[in-house]
């Protein structure tokens, strides 16, 4: 799997931290970027599908 550096901002790490470890949603931060940017992705497609720019 490739890996990505990317620039955070502390406040959003430490927002996204509070739903990570035993218990919560995610089991890991990274965890919690790719269900982000999945999810992101699949609101993307349905916007262009509903645009017409779907393929």
């Amino acid at each position: 799997m490739p890996k990505v550096t990317v620039d955070i901002p502390q406040h959003i790490i430490d927002d996204v931290n509070t739903h990570v470890g035993g218990g919560k949603k995610f089991v890991s931060f990274s965890d919690a970027v790719r269900t982000a940017l999945r999810k992101m992705l699949d609101q993307l497609d349905e916007v262009d599908r509903r645009r017409g720019r779907s393929e």
